[in-house]
């Protein structure tokens, strides 16, 4: 037993130097959003984890536990990303715009990138209500849907540095966009009516454009939201030819000029 326990105190040991080192590093981590942030440096650099793995896997050579600390070093590396999630965004970001504007596939993108949670308001109500938003349209009609939605949104109140995918009517209540301008900044993400209808038209989850799924009725209903979608948008993000990446890059410089300007006005 008391080998064991000397063998312990060494694992204790251990631990003690990886705390501490853990704790430089990301410090580290926070200087190098800092300094980014100051030279305009792009904040995602995926090709700079890629980089840092591969000279680890040097580093290692046959080490016998290759594989484990492989493992380790990816939650590290996670967490480098949620503390510079931290240092940028210290509040909500809500995705708005016309359905098929590409929210939930730049939310999805942005919460591995960022390391923050995520929220997609249609199935967060798609599952309390156990229905799919046809069903809920056909059964209690649109007025009950929007309700739900700004319910939704005041849940949202008790949340920080979480991505929220919002419906493409949310802005319409003057309430929800109260809600949102709270705790959070909000992105309009757009799209050629062209585009739109490409990227929906074989959805049958999208009950507005029940019986009118053609461009024309597309631009109509965009015409018709246009001015109140820029009106409560903090930034815009056109997403018509860019890949995911170059979207998400866009969002978050964007965000910070914006942060920045705001400082700067205190």
């Amino acid at each position: 037993m008391d080998k064991i326990e000397a063998i312990r105190d060494k694992i204790g040991e251990c631990d003690d130097i990886i705390i501490e080192q853990l704790a430089v590093r990301m410090s580290y981590i926070q200087e190098i959003i800092s300094y980014k942030k100051a030279t305009g440096i792009p904040i995602l650099q995926p090709e700079q984890e890629k980089k840092q793995t591969d000279a680890l896997k040097n580093k290692l050579g046959d080490n016998e536990f290759e594989e484990e600390i492989l493992d380790i070093f990816k939650y590290i590396m996670k967490n480098s990303r949620r503390i510079q999630a931290k240092s940028l965004f210290d509040y909500n970001i809500f995705l708005i715009g016309f359905m098929g504007a590409g929210k939930s596939t730049i939310a999805g993108e942005l919460k591995d990138k960022l390391e923050m949670d995520r929220v997609e308001m249609d199935q967060m109500i798609v599952e309390k209500q156990g229905m799919s938003i046809s069903e809920i349209f056909d059964e209690y009609g649109e007025a009950y849907f929007r309700n739900l939605e700004s319910n939704t949104l005041i849940e949202m109140q008790k949340r920080k540095q979480t991505i929220v995918s919002c419906g493409g009517g949310v802005v319409m209540r003057e309430e929800n966009t109260d809600h949102m301008k709270k705790n959070g900044r909000v992105v309009l993400l757009t799209a050629k009516p062209e585009t739109i209808y490409e990227r929906v038209k074989d959805s049958d989850e999208r009950p507005i454009l029940n019986n009118n799924m053609n461009v024309e009725f597309i631009s109509s209903l965009m015409d018709k939201r246009k001015d109140r979608y820029e009106a409560v948008a903090d930034i815009t993000v056109a997403t018509d030819g860019k890949n995911v990446t170059q979207i998400c890059e866009e969002i978050i410089s964007k965000l910070i000029a914006l942060d920045n300007a705001k400082e700067s006005e205190v």
